[in-house]
């Protein structure tokens, strides 16, 4: 269940308990949590910055792009994009906020596993080749910061390449309309 606050305060109970009180910015169902808690179950609650997720216009705006690149650089739009995922995305992390990353051995080709895998490191572990790797988030899974990054970073690409871009106040609209 995903609730949205914007105020939050806290109190203390009778017995010294802490008490957070949270002010949901609409209407929510929440006799699910309720019955959890009338069952002497313990509930987890994460509560994290919301984000509004990126627009689908942002997303086919990035692939126009990636396409005209592909075609000026004689390149398949699949490795344009990863191109661009791995210049400008952003590194997968975990639920404590850690990058996402792994090793393999050497034999192994990396695109086969995970087609947004950046290589940093070789390790040499009994004898045997690894290759180490940093793991970047599929764009459907971006929110509208990390998209605007992307877009900025295949935007300078465009441009780099001679390639027309939407003309700034249309970026910035774009942009906007995410927000």
């Amino acid at each position: 269940m995903k609730l949205t606050a914007n105020h939050i305060s806290t109190s203390y109970s009778e017995s010294g308990q802490q008490l957070i009180t949270l002010a949901l910015t609409s209407k929510a169902d929440i006799s699910d949590l309720k019955a959890i808690i009338a069952n002497k179950k313990l509930i987890a609650i994460e509560c994290k910055e919301h984000r509004k997720k990126r627009s689908l216009d942002a997303n086919a705006y990035f692939h126009v792009l990636v396409s005209k690149i592909a075609e000026a650089m004689n390149l398949g739009e699949d490795e344009t994009k990863i191109k661009m995922v791995l210049e400008y995305g952003s590194i997968m992390r975990d639920e404590n906020g850690d990058k996402v990353g792994f090793k393999l051995p050497a034999s192994v080709n990396v695109n086969n596993i995970y087609k947004y895998a950046k290589w940093f490191d070789e390790r040499m572990e009994n004898g045997h080749k690894f290759n180490c790797y940093i793991i970047y988030e599929h764009t459907h899974n971006l929110d509208s910061k990390q998209m605007a990054r992307l877009i900025d970073g295949t935007i300078y690409e465009a441009k780099e390449l001679g390639i027309e871009t939407l003309p700034p106040d249309e970026i910035k609209a774009l942009k906007e309309s995410w927000k």
